[in-house]
């Protein structure tokens, strides 16, 4: 079972009131037996009962009822009243009693009433003075200003303990989603390798015995190179298939938009809303640029939860004529020009990203303000069939750098 960080001032305050009831009461019993002391048996008979009650209800207080337990105490406490001056003391402890087990404004309630019965049991037995008045209600006092800060205390603890709980989430989070970046970019860096040597020797292999078959057709050798072609062939489409597999996982059975809106909803959290937003007219792009959009935006989108403290981050993905962009904006604290020019030892997010974007033939640019930041990318892409204006006319849908301005504020 979860432990509560309040548990030993939980511990330390039970105990104390189980030595303040005993102390009270013992004093109430040692008073009894005096010479002199009126119904000495009976005070003394009804103070040790009110100690085993107390004792009992502490130990058992889920079997017999908190509201069984106080009412048993609250009536030897009257008994002992009526007999005794010196069993308004007891009053204190009941104060924390009925703070503890009884509802508001129930508690309350009660603790005057308690408060009133223990200035008029004092007044009947030694008569009505200042004192007799002071003493209970600034000991009802004192009990209600401790109840109340330990109510406030215990709602700071639980608040804490959420904080930390979700620190803990966030966290877990964080380190599932670098360990998983850090999977499928070796899975795109072993697609890119394959594809740029297997895949591309396996082709050349296939033109050069294809050749080889038109140049010599009546050749001794012709069955082994078209058996040799067909094999560098079948080789040929595993390798390929190989490479679709190891394609981004993001990218599996999804759109771009749809890989990108899955990275949005992901890094959404109460704190920080996010948006997609498409932009002109969706197109299936080369996989190398889908993969390096996606990758992008993951890193972008992972430094903006980390790092940013934002509170809106919008992600804006614009087909153009000629390239497409990427812009991630968010409204946090903003990049230091000193970071932007160098930076720090260890420090590879926009490096990566940066070269990321070089490596499909891009451009990136970063904006940073506190309150703003955006990273824009870009990649050239062929131009569109149909007759769709020019990406620069005004008919024409946002497009180029020119719609980029547009969703760099919020």
């Amino acid at each position: 079972m979860h432990s509560s960080p309040l548990t030993p001032v939980v511990t330390a305050l039970r105990l104390g009131l189980h030595v303040l009831v005993t102390a009270l009461a013992a004093v109430v019993v040692v008073r009894a037996l005096l010479p002199g002391a009126p119904h000495p048996a009976v005070v003394a008979g009804v103070g040790i009962g009110f100690v085993v009650v107390y004792f009992a209800g502490a130990a058992n207080s889920g079997r017999y009822g908190t509201l069984l337990w106080s009412t048993a105490l609250t009536v030897l406490w009257l008994v002992l009243v009526a007999l005794s001056a010196d069993a308004i003391y007891l009053a204190f402890g009941l104060f924390f009693l009925y703070l503890h087990l009884l509802p508001r404004p129930v508690n309350f309630l009660a603790v005057a009433a308690a408060t009133a019965v223990a200035v008029a049991g004092f007044g009947m037995h030694r008569g009505w003075s200042v004192a007799g008045v002071i003493g209970p209600v600034l000991g009802a006092s004192v009990a209600v200003g401790i109840a109340v800060g330990y109510r406030m205390l215990f709602r700071e603890s639980v608040e804490r303990e959420r904080l930390i709980a979700e620190l803990l989430r966030t966290r877990a989070s964080l380190a599932e989603q670098e360990r998983t970046a850090g999977k499928l970019a070796e899975r795109e860096r072993l697609a890119q390798e394959i594809h740029d040597t297997v895949a591309q020797g396996l082709s050349s292999i296939q033109l050069l015995l294809h050749a080889a078959e038109q140049a010599a057709p009546d050749h001794p050798a012709l069955p082994q190179i078209r058996l040799a072609r067909a094999t560098a062939a079948e080789d040929l489409a595993e390798t390929r298939r190989l490479i679709t597999e190891l394609a981004p996982v993001a990218l599996e059975g999804q759109s771009l938009a749809q890989a990108l809106d899955r990275v949005c909803r992901r890094a959404a959290t109460p704190g920080l809303a996010t948006q997609l937003i498409i932009e002109g007219r969706p197109e299936r792009l080369p996989m190398p640029i889908e993969a390096a959009l996606v990758r992008i935006a993951q890193s972008a989108v992972s430094n903006v939860v980390r790092h940013a403290g934002a509170a809106r981050m919008r992600l804006t993905l614009t087909y153009a004529e000629a390239e497409v962009l990427l812009d991630i904006v968010d409204d946090g604290v903003g990049i230091s020009s000193r970071v932007l020019r160098q930076p720090p030892p260890g420090s590879f997010g926009l490096a990566a990203m940066r070269s990321r974007v070089e490596q499909q033939g891009g451009a990136m640019t970063v904006e940073s303000e506190p309150g703003h930041t955006a990273v824009t990318v870009s990649f050239p892409v062929p131009a569109r069939s149909g007759g769709d204006a020019p990406a620069d006319s005004p008919e024409s849908p946002a497009s180029g750098h020119a719609i980029a301005p547009r969703h760099h504020t919020f």
